[in-house]
């Protein structure tokens, strides 16, 4: 159930403050973006927008929820809530004003995911919810698309729903996992919610409640006999392989075929050549070698080189929890406020390190073209726009800078999904998304999909607006 409860206690209080003193109705305009890509990657896949407008229009304080807000104490026993605050919180409702980059669309540090723009305390009550709805996906389908590129076009299964971060995490990470670009998934939930193809196996525990691991492949057979992939290791594996070889004869006869064989353990580079060998011998080619057991890219990447003769793939823990980076890192940042006479004046928070340190103004991306390539993001102020040649420079390394020629194929990246609180357009179809993702991954240099040591893509600061954000630095130090 989405709840505006679901939001840091300081998100309340700060509503509190700006409503009492009179500025809640101030405009304002929030960005959220990262600092850093995740997985030491050479890039990022935008997800999660789709929940967080669902999020953003279903926000109401229901009655129960007010009760346990007025119960709230201070240190000194007085309520943390005035009646009269509690009352305005009943009649709220979010209207902002969201522009967003696309689900699916390749991303780089500093650039705006969103940009939020309304009253400062509707922008504020907005910050977890939507920090937690787009961090989580953007992370979990950057990594899919790190382990689709490893596996070099052989198929991804995502596995890994008992493994998730509870039942939301499960449900979310098996959406941004078919975003990222695997080919289905365990989770029945996900199919059912997403239409994402569903595909499974079955557990050793089916084989050891058989006294004989031959009599539970042909019972498992008869059951389902288009749809039959025999677990072979739950005892000694290439034994397992002869038998699912007789399962699967029996099965010829019948008019039907053997879908796989899954290797769960063990070497899986010459447990798999091993049981290749043995299929092709047997008369049965076209029977897929399906491998798990905590696969992630590096570890796909390995046994390709290995010439393992996987067919498909089935990752879990590592890609539902981002085990090697299990957190995003984005934040949510105040950028400009409409002064009395309806312009915006810049804000600018101030850091010892220059990465941390904000990005000034109502912010857009372009982001540039060549031959079907991106070449280069320019993110810059809408109230400030550019045209013909510019340089990008990089926020967190002013000598990084890159040249864009005057009449080069450009896009805006931010769009608008919502006005007032209210969303422009339907929601996209989950298969759209997905085909974006692989739209913007082809659209990339293949040296930034490199899963070690990547080529730095080109996102950063027009020239104007860097110029600006050093002046306002300069000013506060």
């Amino acid at each position: 159930m989405n709840s505006p409860l679901q939001t840091d206690l300081y998100q309340l209080t700060m509503a509190a403050a700006y409503w009492q003193s009179g500025t809640a109705d101030h405009e304002s305009v929030f960005h959220l973006f990262f600092r850093r890509l995740p997985f030491q990657g050479g890039y990022a896949i935008a997800a999660g927008l789709e929940p967080a407008l669902q999020w953003l229009e279903a926000f109401r304080f229901r009655t129960e929820e007010l009760d346990y807000l007025a119960s709230l104490r201070t240190r000194n026993d007085h309520p943390l809530f005035r009646d009269d605050f509690l009352a305005y919180l009943g009649d709220l409702r979010l209207e902002l004003d969201i522009d967003a980059v696309p689900e699916g669309s390749a991303v780089f540090p500093h650039e705006p995911l969103l940009r939020v723009q309304g009253t400062i305390l509707h922008a504020q009550l907005a910050e977890t919810a939507l920090l937690n709805l787009v961090n989580f996906q953007t992370l979990v389908a950057t990594k899919a698309a790190r382990v689709c590129y490893a596996a070099a076009g052989e198929p991804v299964f995502e596995f890994g729903y008992r493994r998730a971060q509870g039942p939301d995490g499960g449900l979310t990470a098996s959406r941004a996992a078919w975003i990222g670009g695997c080919e289905g998934t365990s989770n029945v939930l996900a199919g059912h919610r997403y239409g994402i193809p569903l595909r499974g196996t079955h557990a050793h525990s089916w084989v050891m409640s058989f006294d004989d691991e031959q009599e539970a492949f042909d019972r498992y057979a008869e059951a389902m006999p288009d749809n039959s992939t025999m677990l072979v290791d739950t005892y000694d594996t290439l034994e397992g392989v002869d038998k699912a070889i007789v399962t699967a004869r029996k099965l010829r006869k019948q008019g039907h075929e053997l879908s796989g064989i899954r290797l769960d353990s063990g070497d899986l580079a010459w447990l798999s050549q091993q049981a290749r060998a043995k299929l092709d011998a047997a008369g049965f080619p076209d029977v897929k070698i399906v491998a798990s057991n905590d696969l992630d890219e590096h570890l796909i990447e390995s046994l390709r080189h290995q010439h393992a003769k996987i067919d498909v793939w089935g990752v879990g823990t590592n890609l539902v929890t981002a085990a090697d980076q299990p957190a995003l890192g984005g934040v949510y940042k105040l950028a400009a406020l409409r002064r009395d006479d309806g312009t915006w004046q810049p804000r600018i928070k101030l850091s010892e390190q220059t990465a941390k340190s904000s990005i000034p103004g109502r912010l857009q991306v372009r982001r540039f073209m060549e031959d079907g390539k991106f070449i280069g993001d320019a993110i810059y102020d809408v109230d400030r726009s550019f045209d013909g040649a510019t340089t990008i420079i990089d926020p967190a390394d002013p000598i990084r800078r890159k040249e864009i020629p005057a009449g080069t194929t450009a896009t805006e990246l931010l769009q608008p999904v919502m006005k007032a609180g209210r969303r422009i357009a339907p929601a996209e179809p989950l298969e759209t998304i997905r085909n974006r993702c692989q739209e913007s991954l082809a659209s990339l240099h293949t040296g930034i999909l490199r899963l070690k040591n990547p080529h730095a893509y080109p996102a950063g600061l027009e020239e104007g607006l860097h110029e600006r954000r050093e002046k306002m630095l300069g000013e506060l130090r």
